[in-house]
């Protein structure tokens, strides 16, 4: 019997994955995972193929060879209805009515709820549960002191927070964000990876891709990709490394641990 203790299931996994772009293949055989319940983090540089290994974990593109995995069970023998309660996605810079009030922005989130994405299926089965969920995930993101106003009223991060608590309200069990913090400036960036982390702690799963190395030193499991390879996965220790960065970016970074924290500084580029 497989110990669960020591192999847990992970909350995505990619096996033996092929793709080919249309001038040439992206992925061969390209294998890598993100354990359950823990911050995970998506790095490297342009063109190394983020945004498609996101596009196939949302099922939107289709590998030639391999498989994608969601808590251990084959994408494809997840119905539509199942998909959308076990993930959410926010995706990069996603634009947000403006029309619309924040708390009714937040209830788009229901998958099973009245909502236009959602499909003829979750048409007229609103939850009961629904009014106590909305009102945690607007308490969960600090949004609920705003829950009223309009969005145009907001700005980019309190709106960036108004996102996050749509992805939350259907109380998903993976959270894909495809670079949450774009656009956003520090405080707000940190104040977002806070929220995060109180999610992860109290069990959500979360995978977001990030270009702020700074950032990403903060998650607790990394996948480092280059030229469509895993240059390097596992903690942020183990792949913010000066070598890994060099090959990846090419770029010289010192890397300092100061008060059990990460820390990079530039020492200059490679010629």
């Amino acid at each position: 019997m497989k110990d669960l203790t020591t192999n847990p299931i992970p909350a995505l996994e990619l096996k033996n994955i092929s793709y080919n772009l249309p001038a040439r293949a992206l992925f061969q055989n390209l294998s890598l995972s993100f354990p359950k319940g823990k911050l995970c983090a998506l790095i490297g540089p342009n063109g190394a193929g983020k945004t498609t290994l996101l596009r196939l974990i949302l099922g939107l593109s289709r590998p030639v060879s391999g498989e994608v995995f969601w808590l251990g069970k084959p994408l494809a023998a997840w119905k539509r209805s199942e998909r959308a309660q076990a993930l959410s996605y926010l995706a990069q810079s996603e634009p947000l009515p403006t029309d619309f009030r924040v708390r009714e922005i937040v209830q788009m989130g229901f998958p099973l709820g009245q909502n236009s994405w959602a499909g003829s299926w979750g048409k007229g089965r609103i939850s009961s549960a629904e009014p106590e969920l909305l009102q945690q995930a607007l308490r969960r993101t600090r949004t609920l002191e705003f829950a009223d106003l309009s969005v145009h009223h907001l700005s980019g991060g309190e709106q960036q927070r108004v996102a996050l608590a749509r992805a939350l309200v259907a109380q998903p069990q993976i959270l894909l964000l495809d670079e949450p913090t774009n656009h956003l400036d520090i405080g707000h960036s940190l104040e977002l990876l806070d929220l995060l982390r109180l999610e992860v702690t109290a069990g959500l799963s979360v995978v977001m891709v990030l270009h702020d190395l700074h950032l990403a030193a903060k998650a607790d499991h990394l996948v480092l990709l280059h030229q469509g390879q895993i240059l390097a996965q596992g903690t942020p220790l183990e792949v913010l490394t000066p070598e890994h960065l060099w090959i990846a970016y090419g770029v010289r970074l010192k890397v300092h641990l100061l008060e059990g924290n990460l820390v990079l500084t530039l020492q200059g580029l490679g010629q």
